[in-house]
């Protein structure tokens, strides 16, 4: 049944795509001359409508250093800005230095780089907004969909994302950050929180990506990320292609990942729904096993103080990993006929690590009954040589961070 199930759903999602190809008689329109003359005069509280219609645009268009400002469409499905064939920059559209910024009812397509970027908005809120590389997802559509770095308050609230060679909605060095409600399908990482401090990621659907959410923490950056909360949401299928270029991190997920933590401090993970990712449902990680030099002295490559409690994970009719990357391996050499759901790279930081396994509190790495999920500590820190499978080192009180407040 659920294999009919994955069928029926992979046809639709061709259906749409193959619909998006095909739209022919669009009466596309130019008012790449206009909306720029609108941001550039907007004045405190304004708010520019953007009309239904399809609109192509042979650059960047950009609102730098206005407050208060509310950039409307007419609807996700009824204004659209298109930048295939973009000439000058590589954003779709760009934010940037200002305060109190709403973006919605508006699609995005097919940037060179970067769909939207804001960079340094105090209060920056996408509400029904959509981003999306239209055909067969490949390495050259633009690394992000959403992309709002080094902002304060930050709300993506019933957003789409499709397409992005790196992640559709990233939120990066940012403080309180809320994504709800959202769906990402057929990027590299869906949902992607960056060395952030207090984000909530909730409610969303993540399918059909090579890793659904990860929460990552990377050297050389303005900021240590800390307290993500990521709960109630679905998190399906992320078994797609890895398609990154080159050189990104993200072209080390593997393909078939539920949910990743990397390096970060301060995660919790709750009641979500983390079905049919082939690879593992949640792992987590530490930049050791990236091996990527850095030079970054308040870098901490260990994550601490992650919660995973009350999960649900499945791996549906998927027998057998990935096997076109390291870990995939790993598992099916390791757990020929029982994978682990859950898995932890077993690099401690040898600085707080406790003679018996394991951190002191704050610091544990808690694992708590996730409706039957199997568990795994690889030892990948000692060549794999004492690998743990029960619970009973990492049952631990999980840690509650508070909610995010915008």
């Amino acid at each position: 049944m659920n294999h009919l199930r994955i069928i029926l759903f992979s046809a639709i999602l061709f259906l749409l795509y193959s619909c998006s190809e095909q739209k022919e008689g669009i009466q596309w329109k130019s008012i790449e001359k206009s909306l720029n003359t609108k941001f550039i005069k907007a004045n405190d509280g304004d708010t520019i409508d953007i009309p239904e219609g399809h609109y192509k645009f042979k650059g960047t268009i950009w609102l730098e250093g206005k407050n208060d400002i509310t950039i409307r469409g007419a609807g996700m499905d009824k204004t659209f800005l298109s930048f295939r064939g973009q000439e000058e920059g590589s954003e779709g559209l760009k934010i940037t230095n200002g305060r109190n910024i709403t973006v919605l009812d508006i699609t995005l397509q097919d940037s060179k780089g970067d769909l939207i970027k804001a960079q340094k908005i105090d209060g920056l809120t996408f509400k029904n907004v959509k981003t999306e590389w239209l055909g067969e997802p490949k390495e050259e559509n633009g690394a992000y969909g959403f992309y709002p770095v080094d902002c304060d308050r930050v709300l993506i609230d019933n957003s789409t994302s499709i397409g992005a060679s790196d992640a559709g909605i990233y939120v990066g060095q940012s403080r309180d950050v809320i994504v709800r409600n959202c769906t990402a399908y057929h990027n590299v990482a869906g949902i992607e929180i960056e060395n952030c401090v207090r984000a909530d990621v909730y409610d969303c659907l993540a399918h059909e990506n090579t890793g659904g959410i990860l929460i990552f923490d990377m050297p050389d950056l303005t900021q240590n990320g800390r307290e993500v909360r990521v709960f109630n949401n679905k998190v399906i299928s992320n078994n797609y292609r890895n398609f990154a270029p080159e050189g990104n991190i993200v072209g080390e997920v593997p393909p078939g990942t539920g949910i990743m933590v990397l390096a970060t401090t301060a995660v919790e993970i709750f009641d979500n729904e983390i079905d049919r990712n082939k690879t593992i449902g949640i792992a987590i990680a530490s930049y050791k096993l990236v091996q990527k030099p850095y030079d970054d002295p308040d870098f901490n490559p260990y994550p601490k103080s992650i919660s995973i409690y009350n999960n649900t994970i499945s791996k549906g009719l998927f027998q057998f990993p990935t096997f076109g990357n390291d870990l995939g391996k790993l598992l099916l050499f390791k757990f020929p006929f029982s994978r682990p759901d859950i898995l932890f790279d077993g690099f401690f930081d040898p600085e707080i690590e406790q003679k018996d396994g394991n951190y002191v509190a704050p610091y544990q790495i808690c694992v708590g009954e996730n409706n039957g999920a199997k568990f795994a500590n690889i030892d990948a820190a000692n060549d794999f040589a004492n690998i743990i499978t029960e619970l009973d080192q990492f049952n631990c009180e999980p840690t509650n961070f508070p909610a995010v407040r915008l």
